[in-house]
């Protein structure tokens, strides 16, 4: 069976969000909780930050993977990202909730914030109404954030064969940069804490899938 309307919403489907630090496994536990919705009766559309449409996937090649002599501003890097998001919501994810599908995303503003705002020390205020603009009056009705320390993130990435040889330039940032990410997002977390349900992700991948689900099923118990 298959639902239009994603519980009592009135036709508008749900947005959920992953956030975490590298090697979290946001990937990973987004397409197990698409399957479980999907098993549900849901129609359920998988994306990704920077990404998501063709033109933000070309953005997300510059941004994650530009390695020329001239380095990427800290300042174009955050234009670059808002840009994509943008597109992202008009293209795909506005388009998909009016629908009433559920939108699973892989990163969104919160890692904008925890990125570029808390770790390359953009104004944290510039970040968030820029995040507001570019997310175009959209927020996620619920996120999950992977709580992994880098140190453990950095061993799993070590180990990924799809990225082992491509030059990552936020992956390859300094474990300083990275703990600034963690601190960022328990920040987030702390002030949000009905929509950022913290993950534990240094378990077996099906007990952290199990959180996932019963957070999920604890905050819309109508769908």
């Amino acid at each position: 069976m298959t639902f239009n309307n994603v519980g009592s919403r009135g036709g508008r489907g749900l947005f959920i969000t992953f956030e975490g630090p590298e090697g979290s496994g946001k990937t990973t536990q987004l397409q197990l909780l698409k399957k479980y919705l999907e098993g549900r009766g849901h129609r359920c559309v998988a994306t990704r930050e920077p990404g998501g449409t063709a033109l933000g996937e070309r953005l997300r090649e510059v941004i994650k993977h530009h390695d020329g002599e001239e380095t990427i501003a800290d300042e174009a890097e955050l234009l670059l990202i808002a840009a994509g998001r943008a597109q992202h919501v008009r293209k795909l994810i506005e388009p998909s909730l009016e629908a009433g599908k559920i939108v699973l995303c892989d990163r969104f503003y919160d890692s904008t914030t925890a990125y570029q705002g808390y770790a390359r020390g953009i104004d944290i205020n510039f970040v968030s109404r820029l995040n507001e603009y570019a997310s175009c009056g959209f927020k996620p009705d619920i996120t999950f954030l992977l709580d992994l320390v880098p140190e453990e993130g950095f061993e799993r990435t070590s180990r990924r064969i799809e990225t082992l040889l491509l030059n990552d330039r936020i992956e390859s940032a300094g474990i300083d940069f990275h703990l600034a990410v963690y601190d960022g997002f328990h920040k987030i977390a702390a002030r949000e804490p009905e929509r950022v349900k913290i993950v534990p992700a240094d378990g077996p991948v099906e007990l952290i899938s199990q959180r996932v689900r019963e957070l999920f099923d604890n905050a819309f118990p109508e769908i």
